[in-house]
C-alpha cells in the first residue's frame, strides 16, 4: 500500500473515530438510544460517510421522495452530521435520517 494511500486510510478512520462520537454524543442529547444492531448500522454507514468526506466517492442516485416519512426532527439531526463534515450532499442526511428516526422509537 502506497504512503498516500495508508495516509487516506488512517485519516478516514480518524475522522470516523471522530464523527461516532459526535454523533452519539448528538444522539444521547436528544434521549436517542440505538440498540445494539442499529449501533453497529449506524457505525458502518458513518464511518463509509468519512470514506466518501475523504475520497470524494459520490453516492448512487437518490430519490428525496423516498424519505417524506422521516420526521423533521430526524432529519435536522441528520442535516447536523452532514454540515459538521462539511463536504458531504443533502442526500447523505436524507439516508442518515433513517437511522435516527428508527432509532428514537426504541423505548
Amino acid at each position: 500500500m502506497s504512503d498516500a494511500l495508508c495516509q487516506q486510510t488512517e485519516h478516514t478512520a480518524q475522522l470516523g473515530d471522530r464523527m461516532l462520537a459526535w454523533v452519539f454524543a448528538l444522539l444521547a442529547q436528544h434521549h436517542i438510544t440505538p440498540n445494539a444492531v442499529q449501533e453497529q448500522m449506524l457505525s458502518s454507514h458513518v464511518r463509509a460517510m468519512a470514506h466518501r468526506s475523504i475520497s470524494g466517492e459520490p453516492l448512487p442516485e437518490v430519490e428525496a421522495e423516498l424519505f417524506d416519512e422521516i420526521s423533521d426532527a430526524s432529519m435536522r439531526l441528520a442535516q447536523a452530521v452532514v454540515d459538521e463534515f462539511g463536504n458531504l450532499p443533502v442526500e447523505e442526511a436524507w439516508l442518515l435520517s433513517v437511522h435516527f428516526e428508527v432509532a428514537k422509537d426504541n423505548l
